[in-house]
């Protein structure tokens, strides 16, 4: 059997997905962007979308509820400056996008009408990150409800304490096309799949939460018999951990953060920032510091969508570029910004391969895809035994930032109190206090074992919401302040 091209391919699925079953092939793509550049525009796409997703959840020993989606349409977009005007519809007809090509085209004054010539078909980069097979068909149903089923039964024979379990499975088959005024023609098949583990330990009347999960671009087969004991051991792990927890002390000190998941922090207190749209439009802590040094020698940072299987990665953006592995942060120094094709064009420089939307109901903007930092060359060990008095952080829940100021707040759900070198006891209620320009600067340990997240990272920035990885070494912070409860 002759394989076919990955990108050939891709762009075949999405066509009998997105096109042929409304009669419509690339010649009307190629009307309704003649429309669009009938009048004057920087900028013109066509995002069509297919998605198909279904969910399971357990609780209280019992599969609950059982869900199944499939959403499509189509997204038309024209950019001329700043501006932006965009359509969509979940009717893919040739009617429906020529009438939304009318509508985006006046973004665009009519007395800059004129003929575009039609742009030479450009076919996007080969590249195939993660197999185009549909998740949802990979397991039957009774399989997943069984899957759920062993979950729930290893966490409670874990230990007597365990009260309650909750589990979720989800699945996800997302196929798109962009084709681009500039005469590019674009599709990727993403699958997607997660699964996500919730204990309550009880004890004296005290109960306590632990969670874990992870999942990427792969079919359900990952969660084999180990997968799924390594996330119920680390869910039990921590809701017991936590029956133990006394209150965090305050105070500014010494914070060393665990490697993995923690780098949630470097995603929101450093990542936002150094998105296009919020430097060009000077809003940003970090607007007008390229080559300046923003953190401590030896940091460096990246977003990389090239990353196989991750949660984040992706064959090509939602505008059609194909993702790119982009240092941030070199050695302390800032190299560059996250960049979507506005705000590249506006600032005069390349696209990243980082303009991501919600779905073909969404506008793209700059986003991140995985976005970690390089390891050093120190134990972790000794990371954690050069704390005099301090905290040591080793997962992450919620938290915010101010892009402006760079100042951030989040909350431990698993940390620990060190004196002399030494874990003496978990901590609840633990916030870290700070503002991202400046904790950066204040690294003063790097551990050899970077890791990133297990695969449950999803983005939320101005209403729309993207998977994401995240990722970082053992790291030591000195002078963070810590909001705590004692």
């Amino acid at each position: 059997m002759i394989a076919r091209e990955p990108t050939i391919e891709r762009l075949a699925i999405a066509q009998r997905l997105l096109l042929t079953p409304f009669g419509l092939d690339e010649s009307h793509l190629a009307r309704a962007l003649n429309e669009i550049k009938a009048h004057q525009v920087d900028e013109a796409d066509l995002y069509f979308q297919y998605t198909r997703s279904e969910g399971w959840s357990l609780e209280e020993g019992i599969v609950k509820t059982g869900s199944f989606s499939i959403d499509q349409g189509v997204g038309v977009r024209a950019v001329s400056g700043e501006k932006t005007a965009f359509a969509y519809s979940d009717d893919i007809s040739e009617a429906s996008l020529l009438d939304a090509a009318r509508t985006v085209r006046t973004i665009s004054s009519a007395a800059q009408s004129k003929r575009a010539k039609v742009a030479t078909q450009k076919i996007a980069k080969s590249r195939s990150l993660y197999t185009g097979h549909d998740p949802i068909s990979t397991l039957d149903s009774a399989t997943k409800v069984a899957l759920l089923g062993k979950v729930e039964k290893l966490a409670r024979a874990k230990d007597p304490r365990v009260a309650q379990v909750m589990a979720g499975l989800a699945s996800e088959y997302d196929v798109v096309m962009v084709a681009r005024a500039d005469g590019t023609l674009a599709a990727d098949v993403r699958p997607l799949v997660r699964l996500s583990v919730t204990v309550i330990a009880e004890q004296k009347g005290r109960r306590e939460v632990g969670s874990a999960g992870g999942g990427g671009r792969f079919g359900l087969a990952y969660f084999d018999d180990a997968q799924i004991e390594k996330y119920v051991d680390e869910a039990v792990h921590a809701a017991l951990t936590n029956l133990d927890a006394r209150p965090a002390p305050a105070g500014e000190m010494t914070v060393v953060l665990g490697p993995g998941w923690p780098g949630i922090l470097l995603h929101e207190a450093i990542g936002h920032g150094l998105e296009g749209d919020f430097n060009r439009k000077g809003s940003s802590a970090f607007s007008g510091r390229i080559g300046q040094r923003v953190a401590a020698k030896g940091v460096t940072v990246l977003d990389d969508g090239t990353l196989a299987d991750r949660r984040g990665s992706l064959n090509v953006d939602d505008e059609g570029n194909t993702s790119q592995r982009t240092v941030l942060i070199e050695d302390g120094i800032l190299k560059g910004y996250i960049q979507d094709s506005m705000n590249a064009r506006l600032m005069g420089v390349a696209p990243t391969g980082n303009g991501r939307r919600e779905s073909y109901a969404h506008v793209p903007m700059p986003r991140m895809t995985n976005t970690y930092m390089l390891g050093g060359d120190k134990d972790p060990k000794e990371i954690v035994a050069s704390i005099k008095k301090g905290l040591y952080a080793t997962n992450f829940g919620g938290g915010q930032v101010d892009i402006t100021s760079g100042k951030f707040v989040f909350s431990a759900s698993e940390a620990y109190w060190v004196e002399n070198g030494k874990i003496l006891y978990p901590v609840k209620g633990a916030t870290i206090v700070g503002s991202g320009p400046e904790c950066l600067k204040r690294v003063s340990m790097m551990g050899n074992d970077m890791k990133l997240d297990s695969g449950v990272g999803t983005c939320g920035k101005e209403g729309q919401s993207v998977p994401v990885g995240v990722g970082q070494p053992t790291l030591r912070i000195d002078g963070l302040t810590v909001g705590g409860t004692a």
